[in-house]
């Protein structure tokens, strides 16, 4: 069995925001009815969050659970976790219309945090980033430049950005090149 290797091996960078690969992440895709009680509660039982609100994240120690469409949740917990969690909701959902599946070995996952962190999303994608629009909690599926991206930012005031695996490196040398100090936003 092969070793399992992040995208860019916490690739890092800091500039006007400091940039980083996160490494090993696990990632679930779970898809199901919302609206459903035991879906909710089964969801709640094994990663200790709720079902986030349209377009909001919910936490609970280690383990996020991000709103992806009205039907469509991403579970971010620790890369070693992932698996045991799949089957742990499986066994829990098999009685409803549900769809596990880990995601972790296709997805990549960036950190982004600082000071003008707000201001380096925005350079790369079509969201309002300021604090009136974009708050702990808000998440958005977007675009960053030519590639599908879901961004959120957690209690801490830092942004997450997840992408395919395959589009890791372009997305890394987005960010970079979006918070280096010479592209800083001057206001006039």
């Amino acid at each position: 069995m092969s070793k399992a290797i992040s995208a860019l091996e916490g690739a890092s960078f800091s500039g006007l925001a400091n940039i980083s690969e996160n490494g090993l992440t696990g990632m679930i895709t779970v898809r199901g009815d919302f609206s459903n009680a035991a879906f909710q509660k089964n969801i709640e039982l094994a990663t200790g969050c709720t079902v986030p609100s349209i377009r909001k994240i919910s936490q609970s120690g280690s383990n996020t659970v991000v709103w992806m469409s009205p039907d469509e949740l991403l579970i971010v917990t620790a890369h070693d976790k992932a698996q045991k969690l799949v089957s742990q909701l499986e066994e829990a959902l098999r009685d409803q219309h549900a769809l596990v599946a880990n995601v972790s070995d296709a997805r990549a996952c960036f950190s982004i945090s600082g000071v003008d962190a707000r201001d380096v999303l925005s350079k790369l994608a079509p969201v309002d980033f300021t604090e009136a629009e974009f708050q702990a909690g808000d998440v958005r599926r977007t675009r960053v430049a030519q590639i599908a991206a879901a961004v959120w930012q957690d209690d801490s005031g830092d942004f997450t950005l997840v992408c395919f695996r395959s589009v890791a490196e372009y997305a890394f040398n987005l960010l970079k090149t979006a918070a280096h100090p010479l592209s800083a936003v001057m206001v006039q």
